[in-house]
């Protein structure tokens, strides 16, 4: 027979939970919500899992819903515990993953009055949710101690048992109300929420009694746009000659590939793709800064040819400076953002907002349209493949690095493995290279912060059933050691962690280098390597300093898959920026503008 908790709130967000098709819920230990995870754990519908580390347990939810495309819920204990999920929770608003947080929380009348783990919980991220909700304690659980606290208003001091049910019948239709609302806005807003969960002692007991509850709705609509508009945005697309496509972060197969192919083979289109649109195209321009670098430091004139008057952009972050620097020079007349939810007005041209999903404005954009002339996207790509013939001249040159390492990594790349990118260096030089057609590719660019990605990956491994690999740098790495720590690791997860002793993107930033202030508080140098920590955490550890031996040992790491690995790659220091700003400058050098 199956079991509830007793405390009628608990019970009802568990079994409202259940009804939205929350199925993944990853629980932190604690005593204040033990009835929810009481509840969680005894019904056969949910996959539990259990981590300590609140921070680590938010990312790794983050990893599951980004795979699932589903809402993935994380539960902790009252106090600071619940503000451990914040950087995961900023993560899931600016990406649009729906995140469910169900923290646990005393009664209102303990909160500032000097009692252990409390804070003010409600609203504690409510600048970076989709929607929240404050529930109401039930008074019909433990009336007795309500009614000697005298600094609690639940309840009047006389109150008789059909006064208590009334309030309690009135607290439960508020909670059911807003429970509902707050999952079904995950389910079809695809963000943060949070229910804050106020729970009385004590908290262990259960029932197989079970409460009438109402139903959520998880059917989610594709929002249209009206014929009108798709009309009149239709003829100025027609009718200009110069348009680009920005493609932002996008989960894999969002939109069918005959409308990625009719953008890209529009003579009047260039389209601009990055490793986290998992959009690829022989016409499409899928390394942004091999172009717009070169295009950076040559006459002005060229950059006023390249200027398009249509921008049309769908997907989330940009990981590219320089098309942003560009654009916001450079502005088009007209700016088109595709998302159901929101537009940013990254490039300061901000013209229409189309509420609706790409899939459906380009279906709706390009099923009738013709092809005209235009010479603008063969313009553009002869430049951009002529850039990228010197790079690859120049790379043949180069010596050990991380940019030789990343050319390496993405010629090398075996097929099947999903590929998650920490922030920082690691996503900026992914964006350089072409990696496998059939390569799925994800990155935290919600808030590109380095603090989960190691979370987020191994999250993301066991939901995707797919053997994945995490390349990090060495500070995103030793930041999050307790991404590792967790019972749900696959064995066929792997990281590549390239280590050049310290935040190495500084020395590609100006400033003063190689002085004791920058050595400590930019650059961060240490000596410190992952061996122990993969012996700590059962993963098999190699390393290799020198590009012959990374050659080598690469093919066995790819192919090993009967324990999590650690592959370190230890880069020189001091010359990462050198290679990487000439590799720059090297594309800029001959006169490929004319």
């Amino acid at each position: 027979m199956s079991t509830y908790p007793s405390i009628p709130l608990a019970q009802t967000v568990v079994r409202l939970c259940e009804a939205a098709g929350v199925e993944r819920i990853v629980i932190c230990a604690g005593s204040r919500n033990a009835p929810l995870t009481n509840g969680f754990v005894s019904q056969p519908f949910f996959k539990t899992y259990s981590i300590v580390d609140e921070r680590a347990a938010a990312f790794f939810a983050l990893g599951m819903a980004q795979q699932l495309r589903e809402p993935v819920a994380v539960v902790c204990t009252s106090g600071s515990a619940l503000l451990n999920f914040y950087p995961a929770v900023a993560e899931a608003y600016y990406s649009d993953i729906p995140l469910v947080i169900l923290s646990a929380d005393r009664m209102p009348h303990r909160i500032d009055i000097g009692d252990g783990q409390t804070i003010r919980q409600t609203g504690v991220f409510e600048p970076h949710l989709d929607t929240a909700a404050v529930l109401k304690p039930d008074v019909i659980h433990a009336t007795e101690t309500l009614l000697e606290n005298p600094m609690q208003a639940l309840l009047p001091p006389q109150a008789n048992f059909e006064l208590v049910k009334e309030i309690q019948n009135n607290h439960q239709k508020h909670n059911e109300i807003e429970i509902v609302r707050v999952l079904e806005t995950a389910l079809k807003q695809s963000g943060p929420v949070h229910l804050n969960i106020p729970l009385e002692e004590p908290l262990y007991e259960t029932t197989s009694e079970k409460i009438p509850l109402p139903k959520v709705k998880t059917e989610i609509g594709v929002p249209q746009v009206a014929s009108s508009k798709i009309k009149s945005l239709s003829e100025l697309w027609n009718k200009y000659d110069k348009k680009w496509v920005i493609v932002g972060t996008l989960a894999p197969n969002c939109v069918e590939k005959k409308w990625i192919d009719a953008l890209c083979e529009d003579p009047s289109v260039v389209v601009f793709t990055e490793t986290t649109s998992n959009i690829k195209h022989p016409n499409a321009i899928h390394s942004i800064d091999t172009l717009l670098a070169p295009l950076e430091q040559v006459d002005e004139k060229w950059r006023k040819r390249f200027q398009p008057k249509i921008l049309l952009t769908f997907g989330g972050m940009v990981v590219s400076k320089k098309i942003k620097s560009f654009l916001r020079k450079h502005r088009p007349q007209h700016h088109w953002h595709v998302d159901v939810k929101k537009a940013y007005n990254t490039y300061y041209s901000l013209t229409e907002h189309l509420k609706t999903t790409p899939q459906y404005f380009l279906n709706a954009l390009y099923s009738a349209h013709k092809k005209g002339t235009s010479d603008f996207q063969s313009t553009v790509h002869k430049s951009f493949v002529q850039c990228q013939t010197l790079g690859e001249e120049y790379l043949k040159k180069v010596g050990f690095s991380d940019l030789k390492v990343f050319e390496v990594l993405s010629a090398k790349w075996a097929s099947g493995y999903q590929l998650q990118l920490a922030n920082s260096s690691s996503i900026r030089y992914a964006q350089l290279f072409s990696w496998p057609t059939e390569t799925q590719i994800f990155c935290n660019r919600g808030t590109s912060g380095i603090d989960g990605s190691t979370a987020t990956a191994v999250g993301a491994a066991l939901a995707s059933e797919q053997p994945t690999m995490l390349i990090t740098g060495d500070l995103s790495f030793f930041y999050d050691i307790n991404g590792l720590w967790n019972n749900y690791i696959p064995s066929n997860f792997k990281i590549i962690l390239i280590n050049n002793g310290g935040g190495g993107i500084f020395r590609i930033l100006p400033g003063e280098k190689d002085s004791a202030k920058y050595d400590t508080y930019f650059e961060t140098i240490h000596q410190r390597n992952a061996k122990y920590v993969a012996k700590a955490f059962g993963f098999k550890y190699r390393k290799v300093n020198s590009l012959r031996a990374l050659k080598r040992k690469l093919p066995r790491f790819f192919n090993s898959n009967s324990v999590p690995q650690i592959l370190e790659i230890q880069t020189p220091r001091k010359v990462n920026d050198t290679v990487l700003l000439n590799y720059f400058k090297t594309m800029a050098s001959k006169s490929i503008f004319s």
